[in-house]
């Protein structure tokens, strides 16, 4: 049966004519087709219908394709925001009474001592421009000028009981969310809140809007998630506390969740097998267009209201998309919707300007035949009866979390106070040198995915990944302990030759590493999933595995709340975990060149190659998908023919009755 049998290559072909039911036995996980099943020429959507159209050779699915890259500008804007609305800034107290005093002790004899409360230390000369009074509870008219820098942490807390404080803001503004309602001190913690909301809304907003795309379609989802953003994302502009800020931005993620989510679908299924990497990369390029403008951005509105504003306004323009963008024709092939895809097929034809007498393999033919057949939508639930299928959406929801989840730990390591070389001065260097690495990690993609395909270039960065994290946690410890401890000559060559900056500087080595190839595992994991998921429940699989890179990300904020606290059983665990990823990887299927698959039986199709093709003659140790028979009744059909052939004087094992 050809919806069951799984090729030994890993490769997704052409569809055999499905029998009858009765002629095979249909397995217990269901993946097979029934004999009302449509057309094979309808369902093989890459090699009959995709060509049909012009593939995107056409110029409507070259505009379309257009139209799911410029949003992601948008999205890079919404995606790197909290870095501005809620970074922490340098703060001192300021007030009556104490304006002076704390003047007079904050002398600059004292400089040299100070050091940034949450960040590598700001640049004194910027203090002029960036610490303009953001100050929401000072007292109007206080002509205190801004002090050169802040007081350290020890300082911090020693003046809680301070009512009203003066901001330093590093990026750009002159007033963010910190600073709008005093988040330091105890309410410090509630900027860490505000973070986690956009995040958890993401989470959610994954798993349950790509649900609703496989049974609904993903044009009423982008539709939809466009218009709540709007409403929710303008909202938050207009929060009148922190408790509101973070409700709304739950919101705003759940439905920005929405838009990515689809897009990312609807791009995957515009494209030919060849031109689907290229494709998403592009967006991939455009996200990061709108990180590296973000603080621009920043420094133009100058405070956080407007910035939130200016960041939402840009996806009014995404409500042509109402008229201009149709539901995926894949989708509607693939869940039978054939009356809808017929018209659908003749909008595009229309756009194309193309002529019936193109529809060389009779698709529109096949498709009359075809238009009284019901819808047959799937959920993601479904995945569970499977054999594969489930398995390589676990090993890639695995591959996500932990390439977002340890890019948070050499992020820290690179950026924390332990790091004593004075590489990042400042937060555009921070910032600039983030988005440079994950620049250089696309670009890394782009080059090593052509040449050993998905699976391979998953396993070079997951190995990359696991040797920068141990090497960091492993040799740099043991170079520590040698150098406080030098027992022996080879020890005390150790400790001579090492350094405390020579070992702060390989540190920030075997980060940059590391964030360079865990960045790589997270963006190819979800690429993967997009790949090897079937039509019908691909937004749903995406969901899975882009809701596991949120948790992967809320790392960050948890370990935040907690002061650092368990940062490096957090660097262990997710240490361990790239280990288990290498493993599993060599379990996936390769789907380079492949076409997508469209229903569960096309997602059980892809099997992993093997690792070392069999010899001539040699025959292979496990039988494939395809060389399974049905062996039922086989052993009494043999014992039947035995005692048919055995005379009436022997008994069943050929002995003579006495």
């Amino acid at each position: 049966l050809g919806g069951c049998r799984g090729a030994s290559d890993g490769e997704i072909q052409s569809l055999p004519p499905i029998p009858p039911a009765s002629a095979v036995g249909v397995p217990h996980s269901g993946c097979c087709a029934s004999a009302s099943a449509p057309s094979v020429l309808l369902m093989d959507y890459d090699g009959s219908v995709l060509p049909f159209l012009g593939g995107l050779g056409g110029g409507y699915q070259r505009t379309l394709v257009l139209l799911t890259w410029i949003p992601a500008l948008f999205i890079g804007f919404s995606q790197f925001s909290d870095s501005f609305l809620l970074d922490q800034p340098h703060f001192w107290c300021r007030g009556p009474g104490k304006g002076a005093a704390a003047t007079d002790r904050w002398s600059t004899s004292s400089l040299g001592n100070w050091s940034s409360p949450a960040a590598p230390t700001f640049p004194t000369a910027s203090w002029s421009v960036a610490a303009n009074r953001s100050n929401s509870s000072g007292a109007a008219g206080d002509d205190t000028p801004p002090l050169p820098s802040p007081p350290d942490r020890g300082d911090n807390a020693s003046n809680c009981d301070c009512h009203s404080w003066d901001y330093g803001i590093r990026t750009g503004l002159v007033q963010n969310v910190v600073s709008k309602w005093d988040l330091v001190c105890d309410n410090a913690w509630k900027v860490h809140i505000a973070k986690f909301s956009l995040l958890v809304g993401l989470i959610f907003g994954y798993l349950i809007t790509g649900c609703i795309a496989d049974w609904v379609g993903r044009r009423p989802v982008l539709l939809f998630s466009i218009i709540f953003i709007l409403i929710f994302g303008l909202t938050v502009a207009l929060s009148v506390n922190v408790t509101m800020f973070s409700t709304l931005r739950f919101f705003e993620g759940f439905c920005l969740a929405g838009i990515i989510l689809t897009l990312y679908a609807l791009r995957i299924e515009l494209c030919p097998p060849g031109k689907r990497f290229m494709i998403t990369m592009v967006a991939s390029f455009v996200a990061m267009a709108g990180q590296f403008l973000m603080p621009g951005l920043a420094a133009l509105c100058r405070d956080w209201q407007v910035l939130q504003a200016l960041i939402i306004c840009p996806f009014l323009l995404m409500l042509l998309y109402w008229s201009i963008f149709p539901e995926s024709l894949r989708w509607l092939m693939a869940t039978q919707q054939f009356e809808s895809a017929k018209k659908l097929i003749l909008h595009f034809t229309q756009k194309n300007h193309m002529s019936p007498e193109s529809d060389i393999k009779g698709v529109l033919p096949e498709l009359e035949k075809e238009l009284s057949r019901r819808p047959k939508k799937v959920c993601i639930v479904k995945v569970v009866g499977t054999r594969n299928l489930w398995k390589n959406i676990v090993v890639l929801c695995v591959n996500s979390l932990t390439g977002f989840g340890i890019h948070h730990c050499f992020a820290r390591s690179m950026m924390g106070h332990e790091v004593k070389v004075p590489l990042l001065e400042n937060f555009y260097a921070d910032y600039y040198t983030m988005a440079g690495i994950a620049l250089a990690s696309c670009l890394a993609m782009c080059v090593v995915v052509r040449f050993l395909g998905r699976r391979g270039g998953l396993l070079l960065f997951m190995i990359l990944t696991a040797l920068a994290s141990l090497l960091q946690l492993g040799l740099l410890n043991l170079i520590g302990k040698y150098s406080q401890h030098p027992d022996s000559e080879l020890q005390l060559k150790l400790a001579v030759g090492m350094s405390d900056s020579v070992k702060d500087k390989f540190s920030i080595a075997f980060s940059i590493v590391g964030m360079f190839a865990s960045h790589a595992v997270g963006s190819l994991s979800v690429f993967f999933c997009a790949e090897i998921t079937p039509t019908v429940i691909r937004c749903g699989g995406l969901g899975l595995v882009l809701a596991s890179a949120g948790f992967g990300m809320l790392t960050a904020p948890i370990i935040e709340l907690h002061n650092q606290k368990g940062y490096f059983l957090h660097h262990i665990i997710f240490a361990c975990c790239t280990l288990i990823c290498i493993i599993c990887i060599l379990l996936l299927p390769e789907s380079r060149h492949q076409n997508l698959p469209e229903n569960i039986s096309n997602g059980e199709h892809y099997t992993r190659q093997p690792l070392l093709p069999h010899k001539k003659g040699e025959q292979p140790l496990l039988l494939t998908n395809a060389e399974l028979k049905d062996y039922s009744g086989l052993h009494d059909a043999a014992l039947a023919a035995g005692e048919a052939l055995q005379p009436e004087s022997t008994t069943a094992n050929g002995r003579k009755t006495m």
